[in-house]
């Protein structure tokens, strides 16, 4: 298993393909449908902007590659392969990097499968419910059938770390129903099993939907009754949780998403791609056809560089590291800030152990059940 503090030193990649066959009814994020055209030519914008890296970045070791989007899986294989091929020409890979891509599956074709055997150990496929009903209900272009075949598939095609995304709170949901979702997920036995409850983001269709009193939502109740079924489940199937939405094997924690919880190195690369390296954070342009002509220049594709204070640094620390169940180390917050954490969240922690949100053990620091149900209020007392 590789340290924590192996993986900071290496570097993370976010590739950022923002296309899709049709935009769910949830989804907030910068992704649309494209002809095929248009995506070779963002595959090609891409290369250039990964090849512009070498001189500056080229040097550093990546330990994560994460395929994101949008739907990756909708882009010809070829392109993949050549962002892959650029990737490696231009970054010193390790060789037990963790390569992931997220995969529809109503887009998994054979030339799909092919690309995933020569460059991918790790897949996410967004299964979301098995119910056919939620999955329309979300505007998903997939089948439960279509998911079971494709999940066959990539498991033939070598892939042996799978991580399944469920969603709770779907229009329409009951605790029983997603029972089913999760047994059934469970029964496959996939290395990871996501599971996130659904919120609905301003600007989507079922923002606006709910406004007009048209989305039948579970109430808080039958979703906070979902969440802690997933825990108990999970947990009886052989499943760790060691994030707030997240569960895995022993062994298969997803290492990039760890690397944002824990504040490591990583760039991203595309539309909209977030960057945070060396305490400065920034992202890339939106705007496609300025990418397009622009992406082998990365300066000229930069925006909202921020470089972070250590007040901002302090808090991201305790934001980010109590989602994961380990939680935060006294000694992690000396090392990171030459800062006693007593000396400057000792009343926070003290509140929060009295009113059982907390606990801490050996120097470590952590919520409680109590306290992950409220997390995001919890968390908001780390703010200085």
């Amino acid at each position: 298993m590789i340290s924590i503090e192996e993986e900071k030193k290496a570097l993370g990649l976010y590739l950022h393909f923002p296309f899709c066959v049709r935009k769910c009814l949830y989804c907030d994020f910068l992704s649309a449908p494209a002809d095929e055209d248009t995506k070779r030519l963002y595959a090609r914008a891409l290369v250039r902007e990964i090849r512009a890296y070498g001189e500056t970045a080229g040097n550093r070791t990546v330990s994560t590659v994460f395929l994101g989007g949008g739907t990756p899986s909708v882009m010809p294989a070829d392109s993949l392969s050549a962002v892959m091929k650029a990737v490696h020409d231009t970054f010193h890979v390790e060789k037990d990097a963790e390569i992931t891509i997220e995969v529809n599956p109503g887009t998994i074709s054979e030339a799909l499968l092919s690309f995933c055997f020569n460059y991918i150990n790790r897949v996410s496929l967004g299964l979301q419910s098995v119910h056919e009903e939620e999955l329309k209900a979300l505007g998903r272009i997939h089948t439960y059938g279509q998911f079971l075949s494709g999940y066959e598939a990539l498991r033939e095609a070598g892939i042996k770390n799978i991580n399944i995304d469920l969603m709770s709170g779907i229009p329409g949901q009951t605790v029983g129903g997603f029972t089913e979702t999760l047994n059934a997920a469970a029964d496959l036995s996939p290395e990871h099993i996501s599971a996130y409850s659904l919120i609905v983001e301003k600007g989507t269709p079922f923002y606006e939907m709910k406004n007009a009193g048209k989305l039948d939502l579970p109430d808080e109740d039958a979703e906070r009754g979902m969440y802690h079924l997933t825990k108990k489940l999970l947990a009886l199937r052989g499943y760790r949780q060691y994030e707030i939405s997240n569960y895995a094997r022993p062994g298969f924690e997803c290492r990039h998403n760890v690397r944002y919880w824990r504040r490591g190195d990583y760039l991203g690369f595309g539309i909209g791609a977030a960057s945070f390296l060396d305490r400065t954070r920034w992202k890339n342009t939106s705007r496609l056809s300025y990418y397009l002509d622009h992406s082998a220049s990365p300066r000229d594709i930069t925006e909202d560089i921020e470089e972070l204070s250590v007040k901002d640094e302090v808090e991201e620390f305790m934001f980010l590291g109590l989602r994961m169940n380990d939680g935060i180390t006294a000694e992690a917050f000396k090392k990171a800030f030459s800062l006693d954490l007593l000396s400057v969240y000792g009343e926070t922690l003290e509140k929060y152990e009295k009113e059982g949100l907390m606990e801490h053990s050996g120097g470590r620091y952590f919520l409680t059940s109590r306290g992950a149900d409220i997390s995001n209020t919890v968390l908001s007392g780390f703010l200085l």
